[in-house]
């Protein structure tokens, strides 16, 4: 794994930060209704991906998750403007407006999903990482889904093959303690989700989510055994959400102050405080950092309120192949 540098810390917490203040955005417009429809926030769960990116190579590897999708692919090299557009579902967004929140995708970038099918991008992730497989290709693939997804019969379908088949497949279980209102405690027997890699004899185990240096270093080993040929791993990443799990949850299943004891470990904060008490940077530098993650968050609203909307008509270019659409019983 490439070394934990002042650099690498540096470009964490501004990441993480970003990554937070574009999605406090979106909350807000999303009250404006400038965004429709569902909209569900990563705010808390930064750890995770600032610590999978460090250990992939992006070069090749590539990522599936839930629809809690909006940050991911950003790290992964897509334009936050793009990933802002489609939110509002303008044209200028990632799939032309017509995926929207749930739904960002960029083949360029290998991020294959936003996925709004509890749990249907699991075996999604175990066939993408097939076909890299099959075609020798080089590269790893990190499945996420939350805890609730844990409990679909798809994900042992493809534990079960990914296995047998020697799948070069990270399958990341972001535990964040919630699969919507249900706390972790109803949803099964055992509160270990990690232990489901253990039926399967996979390479499993429980990952610190809040800290990225933690996630990091048990990506970096679960992506290298991919690689290796040595088949998949099963990660349980305990995370936690500082907002509900979409806009519109109004959380009266957790109190106050469990959310105020996670935010004493707030991944932005720790890097935060590593970069000062080693010195890597001054309060001053912070925030120059700070002004310019809120000046490049404003440059995305600029650009996908400024943005247009989809013509009518790519609604049938993007459903029909056959030009005089002989499905249609009406003129245009």
């Amino acid at each position: 794994m490439q070394k934990i540098t002042k650099e690498i810390y540096l470009k964490w917490y501004e990441d993480m930060l970003f990554w937070r203040k574009f999605e406090d955005k979106l909350a807000a417009v999303y009250i404006q209704q400038k965004v429709r429809g569902f909209l569900h926030l990563y705010n808390g769960q930064e750890a995770v991906l600032a610590g999978a990116l460090h250990a992939m190579d992006l070069t090749k590897d590539k990522m599936i998750t839930a629809y809690r999708n909006h940050v991911q692919p950003i790290g992964m090299g897509v334009d936050p403007k793009r990933v802002m557009a489609e939110l509002y579902g303008k044209v200028t967004g990632t799939s032309q407006g017509m995926g929207g929140s749930m739904h960002i995708f960029s083949k360029e970038f290998r991020f294959y999903g936003g996925h709004g099918i509890v749990g249907g991008q699991i075996p999604l992730g175990a066939g993408i990482a097939f076909g890299d497989k099959y075609h020798g290709n080089d590269a790893v693939t990190l499945c996420c889904f939350g805890d609730g997804a844990a409990r679909q019969g798809s994900l042992h379908e493809a534990f079960n093959l990914a296995m047998l088949w020697k799948l070069p497949v990270v399958f990341v279980c972001e535990n964040n303690g919630y699969a919507m209102g249900t706390s972790v405690e109803r949803t099964a027997n055992h509160t270990e989700i990690w232990k489901l890699g253990l039926g399967y004899e996979m390479p499993c185990g429980p990952v610190d989510g809040m800290n990225p240096i933690k996630v990091a270093e048990a990506f970096d080993e679960a992506i290298q055994r991919g690689r290796r040929g040595e088949g998949p791993t099963f990660l349980e990443l305990k995370t936690y959400r500082y907002r509900g799990h979409s806009m519109s949850d109004a959380q009266h299943y957790r109190t106050k102050d469990e959310v105020k004891e996670y935010q004493k470990i707030d991944p932005i904060t720790q890097i935060k405080d590593i970069l000062l008490e080693k010195k890597y940077a001054t309060a001053e530098d912070i925030k120059v950092i700070d002004k310019r993650v809120k000046d490049k968050v404003s440059e995305c609203e600029k650009f996908a309120d400024e943005s247009p909307y989809p013509e009518k008509q790519q609604l049938y270019d993007m459903v029909y192949e056959q030009e005089d659409y002989p499905f249609i019983q009406h003129k245009l």
